[in-house]
């Protein structure tokens, strides 16, 4: 991974999803623009605030689709990540940086 390029794996497939009462909820049901979550699998050298094995959430629409040995994977900027889920992050922290 070259500068502040992050690589993710998606956690869940594209299309239908299920809510948390268990209804399936088709692709084709879109509300709106939704934020993705993806696991961190390959960072570049320059990223800061990201380790491999985070949680991220990112705009599936600023998004690099690749394919590695069969899986795909989206690249990012560090800037287009949203949010990241770690245990590591300090919770009284704003997470932002200059």
């Amino acid at each position: 991974m070259l500068h502040d390029r992050v690589l993710v794996r998606q956690d869940g497939a594209e299309g239908e999803r299920r809510s948390s009462a268990g209804i399936v909820i088709p692709a084709t049901a879109s509300v709106g623009r939704r934020l993705s979550w993806a696991t961190a699998v390959g960072i570049g050298p320059n990223v800061r605030s990201i380790v491999v094995g985070d949680r991220v959430l990112f705009d599936p629409d600023d998004r690099s689709e690749v394919e590695l040995h069969g899986r795909e994977y989206v690249l990012l900027r560090e800037r287009d990540v949203h949010a990241v889920a770690a245990s590591r992050v300090e919770s009284d922290g704003t997470g932002l940086y200059l």
